[in-house]
């Protein structure tokens, strides 16, 4: 009877339900999703000068846009403009730009056999200012949870993510300028 019991499907699937939900119970705080409301994960990359910039070099004094993307995404180039102006509209305030490229190496392919940008001369095309970093191995990307490029999430001084978007948008709008200076004014 006892063996009988020891082959039964069902128990072993109750077994391996209960043994399933004992690690993602916990294992809880390492599913967290990244979105409105939610502390922004800690990163660090060089920038084009290769002095290597964190998120929490910003923390309890800036509110950071933060930027995911890549030159070889069309999207990321229509947005990179709005970007600048709304850096340019709120100069000598509390707000950086810290845009995250998760291209390969220049000379370089990324998986997907993409050449690597350069970051630079992609910069020096669009009359970009704020802080461009570089993070070739798309680390990033996991750490944020994003779907693909561009991916934006704009973090307060507190450290919490207000806002999230995926896909290019016009972050000089109106509207994003408002969240943006609300935000300041906290």
């Amino acid at each position: 009877m006892k063996r009988r019991i020891l082959r039964s499907p069902y128990l072993w699937a109750v077994i391996v339900s209960a043994a399933m939900i004992g690690a993602a119970w916990v294992g809880r705080e390492h599913y967290q999703p990244i979105i409105a409301g939610a502390p922004a994960p800690e990163f660090a990359y060089p920038d084009l000068t290769g002095r290597r910039v964190s998120l929490a070099d910003f923390r309890g004094r800036k509110v950071v846009l933060v930027n995911i993307w890549a030159t070889w995404c069309p999207p990321c180039r229509q947005e990179m403009p709005s970007m600048e102006r709304l850096y340019q509209d709120l100069r000598g305030e509390d707000f950086e730009i810290l845009a995250v490229s998760i291209d390969a190496a220049f000379g370089a392919k990324d998986a997907f056999g993409r050449p690597g940008g350069d970051l630079k001369a992609f910069a020096d095309t669009l009359g970009l200012t704020f802080t461009i970093l570089h993070d070739p191995a798309g680390e990033i990307q996991q750490l944020y949870q994003t779907t693909g490029v561009p991916e934006t999430f704009l973090v307060g001084k507190d450290g919490i993510i207000y806002k999230k978007v995926a896909g290019g948008t016009a972050w000089d709008a109106p509207e994003n300028q408002a969240l943006v200076r609300r935000l300041l004014a906290q």
